[in-house]
């Protein structure tokens, strides 16, 4: 899957729904945490970085860490271009690398955690890297027929996620006052249909 996103990284911003879904789902992230002067933030699986470019005004620095180094090539592009300091690009796979010496006020990511085959071991390292009363979001696929990856080769995620099933493994990594919210409605064509797909933003406190 790596390879996948290395070939797509330079068009990835070219598609005006991930542009407005990174928008929607930063607008819900800000809406739910108590955000805070001088927090520091770490997105995962941060491909270009729309949704922190969307976030970048509330945090005082945050990590963008992807394993797709095509993904972190454009990302350090439109950071440059952008003049923004507070942002800083990270090569990192939480399934296999070392946890980075950081701690983090917030913790966050927007279809990723359905790449992780495993999902458990991801929310532990979450958990770990989570400073206590910080937070947790991951914004994903409601449990879906499998039919939203069709066109994606290779593919061998999750199909989505059922809310209360998650919410227990999330519970058992170590993170409290689970909620989840309806953040966004993804629209796909589907064998010449188009067929909706609801994203969630679940947020969990770390004790």
């Amino acid at each position: 899957m790596t390879t996948y996103f290395d070939e797509r990284a330079k068009d990835w911003d070219a598609n005006p729904m991930r542009v407005e879904r990174a928008k929607t789902v930063a607008k819900a992230i800000r809406e739910t945490l108590p955000l805070r002067p001088g927090m520091t933030a770490l997105e995962l699986g941060c491909g270009t970085g729309l949704l922190s470019f969307a976030l970048q005004p509330d945090f005082a620095s945050i990590t963008l860490a992807d394993t797709s180094q095509g993904m972190l090539d454009v990302l350090a592009e439109k950071i440059k271009a952008a003049g923004v300091g507070n942002m800083h690009p990270l090569r990192l796979d939480l399934a296999s690398d070392p946890l980075p010496a950081s701690r983090f006020d917030v913790i966050y990511s927007l279809m990723t955690l359905h790449h992780i085959p495993d999902t458990d071991q991801i929310l532990r390292q979450c958990h770990a890297l989570t400073i206590p009363g910080g937070w947790l979001c991951l914004a994903d696929l409601d449990k879906e027929d499998g039919s939203f990856h069709q066109d994606t080769p290779d593919f061998d995620g999750h199909d989505g996620f059922d809310r209360e099933s998650l919410q227990r493994q999330v519970e058992a990594a170590g993170f409290g006052e689970v909620r989840f919210a309806t953040a966004f409605y993804a629209r796909k064509q589907i064998d010449g249909l188009e067929k909706t797909f609801p994203i969630f933003l679940m947020t969990a406190s770390c004790a």
